[in-house]
């Protein structure tokens, strides 16, 4: 599927993997390897932002996926983010989408929202959310008609 489907059908929290529909290279070609690593991977879907036109410039749509922390000591060092356009040439899927009774800590930039964290419960987002302060952070669960309204429309997860 195309990112402008993920962009338009897959909740924030769903586990998205995308590629490029070319072989892995073997290990000891280490720059075609981190080549294709920067093409295919699979991150946390974290926020989808809309299609801009401002007077200078227009950007499309984009969806950000978190792909993860380097971490020394307890402290994540590096939080590794990649931002796909809607007109990317990559292949998508989404290869899970959030179980009913898990919560989502959002946070609203700009009128989007932004995933920080997925907790399996709502203690645990509140856990969360109270060792990692932010102001305007919200909590969203993740409902059954959520989840149902996705299998309705066709868009159950594989």
């Amino acid at each position: 599927m195309s990112a402008h489907i993920v962009h338009d059908t897959a909740p924030l929290g769903s586990l998205i993997r995308y590629s490029d529909s070319t072989p892995k290279p073997p290990t000891r070609f280490t720059k075609k390897l981190a080549a294709w690593e920067r093409r295919n991977g699979v991150g946390r879907l974290v926020k989808k932002e809309p299609a801009r036109k401002r007077p200078t410039y227009c950007s499309p749509a984009s969806i950000t996926l978190h792909e993860g922390n380097f971490a020394s000591g307890g402290v994540i060092l590096v939080t590794i983010m990649r931002t796909h356009s809607v007109d990317s040439d990559l292949t998508f899927e989404i290869a899970e989408r959030p179980a009913i009774g898990m919560v989502r800590v959002l946070q609203d930039f700009g009128g989007n929202s932004e995933l920080l964290y997925l907790a399996e419960s709502r203690e645990a987002a509140e856990l969360w959310l109270a060792k990692n302060r932010y102001s305007s952070a919200r909590l969203e669960d993740v409902t059954a008609d959520e989840v149902g309204a996705n299998v309705v429309e066709g868009r159950a997860a594989a």
